[in-house]
């Protein structure tokens, strides 16, 4: 199967949304959005995500408490919950229209111009799910950079740091950017409502008709 340029930029599109939205799965689902290292006792290590705290012990165990009440939670975390499940509802379905509105799938007497608002919409809300996926993480980034410099607090006491999850969660919203603009571009290329391969059908019937129109009366002039 030959490949047009809007068929490759809407494979593009896909794959980077894909891409994107199981990033931002296991950003969702990861308890390492902070990390703390205590002085103290270099052999453990706490990370905090969304639903629960974690304490790493080197050479023992890793021990984890899930968040009991989401009213007890900080501002940050209750607002990145929502926004984090809201972004894998838009990316989930997001990819679904984009793939009914791709030109890997063919429906009986299916129109390009249906096929293309599919495409813009689909690309829509993978961009959509790409802002609400960069905005907790990079809120908890912000809250935690003042806390860590912040001089009211004591040297002594343990601040947290980025944990990895923030970095997967950055890498997540980029990609569902970078694919929700390729989808939308790849609507752009061709004409309306007629399928690029459609278009370049029927050019080269009408041009020999035009051609032949024009070669009978100039054989009636020369035999005059």
């Amino acid at each position: 199967m030959a490949w047009s340029s809007r068929g490759k930029a809407q494979l593009g599109g896909l794959l980077l949304s894909g891409l994107g939205w199981v990033c931002s799965c296991v950003t969702t689902a990861l308890p390492l959005w902070k990390t703390l290292n205590l002085e103290l006792n270099e052999m453990e290590t706490w990370t905090m995500g969304l639903w629960e705290v974690c304490v790493d012990q080197e050479e023992v165990a890793t021990v984890c408490q899930a968040f009991e009440s989401f009213l007890s939670l900080p501002q940050e975390l209750q607002v990145s919950r929502i926004l984090m499940a809201a972004s894998l509802g838009l990316g989930s379905l997001g990819l679904l229209l984009s793939g009914f509105g791709s030109e890997c799938c063919q429906f009986h007497r299916s129109r390009w111009g249906f096929k293309r608002r599919l495409c813009i919409l689909g690309g829509t809300l993978a961009a959509s799910a790409s802002a609400t996926t960069l905005f907790p993480v990079s809120w908890v980034a912000y809250l935690t950079t003042q806390d860590f410099w912040d001089d009211s607090t004591p040297e002594i006491v343990p601040r947290w740091e980025f944990g990895d999850a923030l970095y997967l969660g950055w890498a997540a919203g980029i990609f569902l950017a970078l694919g929700g603009l390729f989808l939308i571009f790849s609507a752009c290329l061709g004409k309306e409502g007629v399928p690029s391969s459609q278009m370049a059908g029927p050019t080269a019937p009408a041009e020999e008709s035009h051609g032949t129109f024009h070669l009978i009366p100039g054989s009636r002039n020369l035999f005059i």
